[in-house]
């Protein structure tokens, strides 16, 4: 055999053990939801009654919609912060304080999760005490996620916003598009796929956090993961294997379709553009 040929079936070898790696927990949780036994390690039989047992839990169903309430308000948040960032980054290099801007913007990515909810924590119970507002819950917590959401949304649509051709915006300016016009008209159809991506990433990282949301969690204010992390501490519970089922389920669907749509954009757009160009 020639070396070329041992060199692609060890990195196909090395792919395939990190794909294993990755979703093989997954795929047990999955075919755990469907066990009879509520003893997670042995199978007993197929069962469906861990999901029907998950209508009547009244728990983890408040703490699913609190939870996708929050990450839908932080994700929509976020990307109209986020673009906001990025724009002000990108398009004037110059600015009394940018250096700070771009230090406190990206500082959540790199400080540790404990570090950013005590230090919210802290702060919000100075304002509480010194206006009576906010009161630890839902609020508190859409702020700790909405302060990380930003900071991934403004990578995300930064990076974009570099790789753009400044003549399409010029060429608009030339044509008499005020500066709003311009973003509204030209910029922001040409960023749309990474507002998307920014979106659904935050819509993510806010629906799973466990640590910002234990800091900032108030009385009646429990989201999804913080019901699970308190249930896996008292034993593993064969309804949170359902529940994680159909998470994953949603947003495998979420993920495909969005790559769908976005491909098809991208190759709607392509053709515009060649169909310019012929023109």
């Amino acid at each position: 055999m020639r070396t070329a040929d041992i060199n692609r079936w060890f990195a196909r070898g090395w792919l395939a053990a990190g794909f294993v790696f990755l979703y093989l927990p997954i795929v047990a949780l999955v075919v755990f939801s469907f066990n009879d036994s509520p003893v997670p390690n042995a199978w007993r039989g197929f069962t469906l009654k861990w999901y029907r047992d998950l209508a009547t839990d009244g728990e983890i169903i408040a703490g699913l919609w609190l939870s996708l309430k929050i990450a839908f308000f932080t994700a929509c948040g976020a990307v109209v912060l986020g673009t906001l960032a990025a724009f002000s980054l990108v398009k004037y290099k110059r600015f009394f304080g940018r250096t700070v801007f771009s230090g406190m913007v990206n500082a959540p990515l790199v400080m540790p999760e404990v570090v950013v909810g005590l230090s919210l924590l802290l702060m919000l119970v100075s304002v509480q005490r010194a206006v009576g507002w906010p009161d630890r819950g839902m609020m508190t917590i859409w702020f700790g996620h909405l302060l990380l959401g930003v900071a991934y949304a403004t990578v995300v649509i930064q990076a974009r916003l570099r790789d753009l051709n400044p003549q399409l915006e010029e060429a608009a300016m030339d044509l008499g598009a005020k500066p709003p016009q311009v973003f509204w008209l030209v910029t922001l159809p040409m960023i749309a796929q990474a507002l998307a991506s920014a979106w659904l990433l935050t819509f993510t990282i806010s629906l799973d956090d466990v640590v910002i949301s234990a800091f900032l969690s108030g009385p009646g204010a429990t989201t999804m993961p913080l019901v699970i992390f308190s249930r896996a501490r008292l034993g593993l519970d064969p309804s949170v294997n359902a529940v994680a089922t159909i998470i994953v389920a949603v947003v495998a669907v979420g993920v495909v379709l969005a790559s769908w749509l976005i491909a098809r954009a991208e190759r709607r757009r392509a053709q515009e553009m060649a169909a310019a160009t012929r023109g």
